[in-house]
């Protein structure tokens, strides 16, 4: 679907969908704690419909290694890994897009050392063997995805385990999610130097949680308003464990004028958001500590800079971070792709608010992956959208 949109401000209140991060993490505990689990302000979206798939298939009986299809949600993957083990002895995932490229060598190299088989062949990647309690060590400067997935498993195990963040813990927040989700369903993890004794024997039982709006979204219309659209943003918990909380008061750092540095190793989803923001400003803003999106739904450092340039703004790539050369207006004009990557169609959604011409986005239903009333809610703002052929 490609969309031409009409330069115009936006306006009005909104609330940013559910947390899609919340989401995954309350379906995964309340299918472990069987019936009597009510989940308020579930999002839906193609990420969130992977997870249930996912989750149906390794609850369903049968003989042989389930298959798994998580679609294009890393999220689903890489938390579902270590389930499938214990649940089922192992599993066949699969996924599309770039899913199956993204790393996974965190686990493999837990394998290694567990004895747990793992091969990948095309698209399908098939792990099988049974998890055993002890120690469990993993760098902090890998996605925090691998931390929660072990998370979610470990507790299911007949002994006690310790997870180990050998470095640093980047997106420490998210692991924090995690561990409040699992206190709604009756499991345990207590922290310990450098990590987490989660103790073995344990079941999950039924909870309730009410998903919070999510801030990783909200960055979108915080860099819309923030670049000069009347809009009021509902809804958000200023105390959330969501790492992208810290949205709001990066956004704020860039509201002045002058040379800005932002570290986005704990927030790397809101780097589409700040740039656009950073783009329409006087001043240099340089967003650091951000490789892990060169593995993203595409090489998002990339996709970030030729979006924004091909719109006039003043981007320069480096191997892990982003240079943004502020300028007081975008050209607009002519058409950018999306790149089957939900962020750069909303960050481009919101700087065609500030383009001197229209800006038509190709393959605009990207969208769908975590966002599906995105274009619904950008037209309730007053933005105009015109279908193309």
């Amino acid at each position: 679907m490609n969309l031409k949109l009409t330069p115009c401000l936006l306006h009005g209140e909104i609330t940013p969908p559910p947390s899609k991060s919340y989401c995954h993490r309350a379906l995964i505990a309340a299918a472990l704690g069987g019936e009597g689990s009510r989940i308020d302000n579930l999002a839906q979206s193609k990420d969130i419909e992977a997870t249930r798939r996912c989750l149906d298939a390794l609850r369903t009986p049968g003989e042989g290694l389930p298959l798994l299809d998580c679609g294009e949600s890393g999220s689903t993957l890489r938390f579902l890994i270590p389930l499938a083990l214990v649940l089922r002895g192992g599993g066949r995932l699969t996924g599309q897009g770039r899913l199956m490229e993204r790393p996974q060598e965190p686990y493999f190299r837990l394998f290694d050392e567990k004895g747990i088989f793992y091969e990948k062949q095309g698209e399908i990647l098939t792990v099988q063997g049974r998890l055993k309690p002890g120690e469990y060590r993993l760098s902090g400067q890998v996605s925090s995805q691998f931390f929660t997935g072990l998370l979610y498993a470990l507790p299911l195990l007949d002994g006690d385990s310790e997870l180990v963040a050998a470095t640093p813990l980047e997106s420490e927040g998210y692991v924090e999610m995690t561990l409040q989700v699992l206190e709604r369903f009756g499991v345990t993890a207590r922290p310990v130097p450098g990590g987490w004794h989660i103790p073995g024997g344990q079941r999950y039982r039924p909870g309730t949680l009410t998903v919070e709006a999510d801030w990783s979204q909200a960055g979108f219309f915080l860099a819309a308003r923030g670049i000069g659209n009347p809009i009021e943003i509902c809804g958000l918990n200023p105390n959330s464990a969501q790492g992208d909380r810290v949205a709001a008061r990066y956004m704020r750092l860039l509201d002045g004028p002058g040379d800005v540095e932002l570290d986005v190793s704990q927030c790397p989803d809101l780097v589409p958001p700040l740039a656009l923001r950073a783009a329409l400003r006087r001043g240099e803003a340089r967003l650091v500590n951000a490789g892990r999106l060169r593995m993203k739904e595409s090489d998002r450092l990339a996709t970030v800079t030729q979006t924004l340039n091909a719109l006039g703004a003043g981007v320069e790539e480096g191997p892990d971070s982003l240079t943004i050369h502020g300028v007081e207006r975008l050209a607009g004009g002519g058409a950018v792709d999306c790149c089957n990557d939900h962020r750069i169609a909303m960050m481009a959604a919101m700087a065609a608010t500030r383009c001197a011409a229209p800006v038509t986005l190709l393959g605009a239903q990207c969208v769908e992956k975590s966002y599906p009333a995105f274009w619904r809610d950008y037209a309730a703002l007053g933005g105009q959208i015109h279908t193309e052929i």
